[in-house]
């Protein structure tokens, strides 16, 4: 892939926790001096980015889309490009950057010297298909308290207190206890579950390694799924979770499958954001894209 000969996009979201001018500024003269000219679109919205992503998909010519935001900004972006038309790349600007993380990318200029080193890999995607429509996930679903919890993240909140706002989140559904529990079926097993992530990457909230076996480059989805819906046992799994001891707890469960189907009208989370109810079915999506790496 050379850069003078493929067009170039860049997504800037200027409310991604790490923007700034300056940091942008810079980073547009670093592409600048390897002669990578992008077109620039300024985003704030999924909307604004869905519009965008379809004068991209109206390209014809090899093009490299780069995403200067964060894990939000890039499932949108994912959701609106074709599958299996772009080369995509990933500038940290975000609060977590959880995908950043996920594929070796340390810091904004890491980021630009792998752009520049253009080696890619392939990138699969899990496919969220609700009701009323389909969305795709790059790194998870959170399904039950997972997705309750994002669902009522205060969003100024996130942008300032960044993981803090999921802590207080999460403290008012501990104090709002709901033990609902709902079913995923895969084609081997039926599994009951108060809360249940279906990972296509191993990371998690930050760099929490949640499931050290799965990547977005290969295909496959897994599922963590905690059983108990009792609270004082739901803290106690969630600890084991954090100090890796899965295999001594009997209400972790962890199944691998390609299909997940989702039973219920539980909240559901992808990549950080809120999308909304079940029942749902959770597919893969193999070579979504080529990624930079």
């Amino acid at each position: 892939m050379e850069a003078q000969k493929v067009n170039t996009y860049l997504f800037v979201n200027p409310t991604s926790g790490r923007h700034s001018a300056q940091r942008l500024k810079l980073t547009l003269e670093r592409l600048l001096a390897t002669a990578i000219i992008p077109i620039i679109f300024q985003v704030r919205t999924p909307a604004e980015i869905s519009a965008y992503c379809e004068t991209i998909n109206k390209d014809t010519d090899p093009h490299l889309v780069i995403i200067a935001g964060g894990d939000g900004t890039f499932n949108a972006v994912v959701n609106g490009l074709t599958p299996g038309t772009a080369t995509l790349a990933v500038l940290p600007f975000g609060t977590s950057n959880v995908l950043a993380a996920e594929i070796g990318i340390k810091s904004i200029d890491d980021a630009l010297e792998k752009i520049t080193a253009e080696k890619t890999n392939s990138l699969s995607v899990g496919v969220l298909e609700l009701k009323e429509r389909t969305l795709r996930f790059v790194l998870m679903a959170g399904i039950g308290l997972d997705g309750a919890v994002v669902r009522d993240v205060w969003p100024l909140g996130k942008r300032f207190l960044r993981q803090g706002a999921y802590v207080l989140s999460g403290l008012k559904r501990a104090m709002a206890w709901d033990k609902s529990v709902f079913e995923i079926s895969t084609p081997d097993v039926d599994i009951t579950c108060h809360s249940a992530i279906i990972c296509n990457a191993s990371r998690y909230g930050g760099n929490f390694v949640l499931s050290p076996d799965s990547n977005p480059f290969s295909s496959g989805l897994s599922a963590v799924c905690i059983t108990g819906n009792r609270r004082r046992a739901y803290l106690g799994s969630a600890l084991n979770l954090f100090l890796d001891k899965f295999e001594t707890n009997k209400e972790l469960i962890r199944i691998d499958s390609s299909t997940f189907d989702v039973k219920g009208n539980h909240p559901i989370q992808i990549d950080g954001d809120f999308v909304g109810y079940g029942p749902a079915r959770i597919s893969e999506l193999a070579d979504f894209a080529r990624i930079i790496v």
